[in-house]
């Protein structure tokens, strides 16, 4: 807890103390000051922990500050010069916590205290040195678009190397012994085995750009370069992000290479600086996220029962590898140990129709899901799919799932696209986002807004559409983009969820917003069609002439008719029926009966259907009556004008029981 003691005889003490304090609150934490080497320090507590403030003499137009993780007294010249320059010097005791997820807790409790109650910069430099580097980069990794810069001292980057002893250094046992208690590691081998040092998942700092600069002996036995900030930095010069290491060879050195002499503070002053000024202050991700009914269920089947399934429901950019990598590693890296059935059920070109309709196949008959992510915001809209359809495959997505497990939290994503961008920029909210929001509200669910988090990005300078995030499919630093939202958004639910809540309970099933949403979606297969007329089944279909297809459409058998009056019946029950085909470019026109009712024709050719055979979901009927149906297809002498043919080549059925 934070210790509140009235400082108003601080007020008194030195120029710049009335003017760096928050006016309105004349109660800022000091337990005491003291003056160290001719600046004022001011100690406080935060989560019981000791902590202080240097303030420079000088009082500057901003408050900001460089953060110091261990040993604040050790090679403190560019501290002063810094001081001298109007920047404050903050530190909190987390020794013998090695960095560790429960550290990580206590800077958080730090930074939020600094920013929120003493009204500081929200962007910081962080300063480690030695073990230091256990605290500074992980913390950055966790918070990437809240540092300026990362300033360390021969750092340890892997407790493999040091206190663990692995390698060719010295190590510590009695540290490795404390490290291994503090991380709750029960032997070496799950000490060895863990995944995220300071070296490793450095994606996200690299796609924020934040600098780093070490100075480093060449002849350290104890944190060796070789095993330690050689091999950070190359990974994070790979991943694009920047580092410079400076030798330190001058001068004398002392405890096995280990302690050197800094030969130019001023160059590390300098550095740090620099990269205050040139920074450009980040939007927040939370601002684009919203919930309700938080991910509380999700979190203690996770911690309690230590199993869980993930699924991840899209298009091609949950297809692609990217994000969806780096969040099933962020989960896995959350909770240790916990198994985790991971299920990737993203399918390009496709969007919420069919993903409530192949929702079952594709994910609920592998077993209750705990956390879905759902996203079709791009496919739905470059698709065509009226409002109406949006709506109602979106709400079949989430009331099936919902019907399936009361329990399933889920987490509705909108990415970006170009039109979506324009949109934004006229102040105006895409209409499928809107579409989509309306259900998301209805049921109470979280979203992740990255399409008006990228554009306003953009817009705040952060980075460019062109050069940087370069497509609706994102470049890597893209993908950094959304697994940084994500990873903040799961980071705000899980950190909201009661620590004394130990019970999973139902999320709420309202009412339809749409009686005839698509929540009883079943793929049915193309057998059950009967009186077929020309229509075969072809087994090992693939696209003629090697036109390309989507992943799955080839060497698999479908029921092909390709002349005019080949047709087919199916019986079938449900409110809704369509067919999944391959529509390709000799895709032709059908006409549709069902029940006896009127007849209608559809044009299977699509927009794309020049260039590959795109699997396609056409819905021929979406508002009938509970109950047995008869459809018959028939195809026409008719096709559309770019069509070369007059087929249909379907996969599968679908219905909406």
């Amino acid at each position: 807890m934070m210790l509140p003691i009235l400082i108003s005889i601080l007020l008194t003490m030195g120029t710049v103390t009335d003017q760096w304090l928050p006016q309105e609150t004349s109660h800022v934490i000091s337990d005491s000051t003291s003056y160290w080497k001719g600046y004022t320090r001011y100690h406080f507590q935060v989560d019981n922990r000791e902590a202080f403030v240097t303030a420079p003499n000088k009082a500057p137009d901003t408050k900001e500050w460089v953060w110091r993780a261990r040993f604040p007294e050790w090679h403190t010249e560019m501290d002063e010069i810094l001081l001298d320059k109007g920047i404050f010097i903050a530190y909190i005791n987390t020794d013998n916590m090695f960095g560790s997820p429960r550290a990580m807790k206590v800077w958080d409790e730090f930074y939020m205290y600094m920013v929120n109650e003493l009204e500081f910069e929200p962007k910081v430099s962080l300063e480690g040195v030695s073990r230091g580097g256990l605290f500074v980069f992980n913390w950055a990794k966790r918070h990437p678009w809240r540092v300026h810069s990362i300033y360390t001292e021969a750092p340890v980057c892997d407790f493999k190397s040091w206190p663990g002893g692995k390698g060719s250094g010295e190590g510590d046992r009695r540290s490795w012994e404390i490290l291994k208690k503090e991380y709750g590691f029960q032997n070496d081998e799950l000490a060895f085995s863990y995944k995220d040092n300071p070296m490793d998942n450095l994606e996200s700092l690299a796609m924020a750009k934040v600098p780093m600069l070490s100075m480093i002996g060449l002849n350290d036995q104890v944190v060796p370069p070789s095993e330690n900030i050689y091999i950070l930095n190359e990974r994070y010069v790979k991943a694009g992000g920047s580092s410079t290491l400076i030798p330190c060879t001058r001068g004398e050195e002392e405890l096995l290479g280990h302690h050197f002499t800094i030969e130019t503070p001023e160059l590390g002053a300098e550095f740090i600086l620099s990269n205050i000024n040139r920074s450009v202050l980040p939007l927040v991700s939370r601002e684009f996220h919203s919930s309700e009914d938080g991910l509380g269920n999700s979190k203690i089947k996770f911690e309690r029962e230590k199993q869980g399934t993930v699924a991840f429901l899209g298009g091609s950019i949950t297809q692609n590898g990217g994000w969806r990598d780096s969040v099933c590693t962020y989960l896995q890296q959350r909770f240790p140990q916990t198994q985790f059935t991971f299920i990737p059920a993203g399918i390009s070109s496709m969007g919420t129709t069919p993903g409530a309709f192949r929702l079952q196949r594709d994910i609920l008959s592998k077993g209750p899901v705990d956390l879905l992510f759902v996203e079709a915001a791009v496919n739905d809209a470059t698709n065509g799919r009226s409002k109406k359809e949006q709506i109602r495959g979106m709400e079949g997505i989430i009331r099936h799932t919902l019907k399936d497990n009361r329990a399933a939290d889920i987490v509705v994503m909108h990415f970006v696209d170009p039109d979506k961008m324009e949109t934004y920029n006229r102040g105006e909210t895409p209409e499928v986002i809107a579409n989509f929001n309306l259900v998301t509200a209805h049921y109470k669910l979280g979203t992740i807004n990255l399409a008006k988090e990228v554009t306003d990005r953009i817009n705040n300078g952060e980075f460019t559409w062109e050069e940087d995030f370069i497509n609706l499919h994102p470049s890597p630093f893209g993908q950094s983009i959304y697994f940084c939202s994500m990873k903040s958004f799961l980071e705000n639910q899980y950190a909201q969820v009661n620590e004394n809540r130990k019970n999973i309970m139902n999320h709420p099933l309202p009412e339809t917003l749409d009686p005839f949403c698509y929540d009883g979606g079943r793929i049915n297969p193309f057998t059950e069609a009967t009186e077929t007329q020309g229509f075969e089944h072809i087994t090992s279909w693939s696209p003629p002439n090697n036109t390309a297809t989507r992943k799955g459409y080839t060497h698999v058998d479908m029921l092909v008719g390709k002349h005019p009056g080949d047709s087919f019946t199916l019986h079938f029950e449900g409110k809704a029926v369509g067919i999944m085909v391959a529509a390709g470019p000799d895709a032709g026109m059908i006409e549709i009966n069902i029940d006896g009712g009127e007849t209608r024709t559809m044009d299977l050719f699509t927009l794309w259907s020049s260039q590959l055979y795109l699997p396609w979901y056409y819905t021929l009927a979406s508002e009938l009556e509970p109950g047995p149906h008869i459809l018959k297809v028939e195809i026409l002498n008719d096709r559309n004008e770019n069509s070369v043919g007059t087929s249909c080549i379907i996969k599968s059925f679908y219905v909406n029981e």
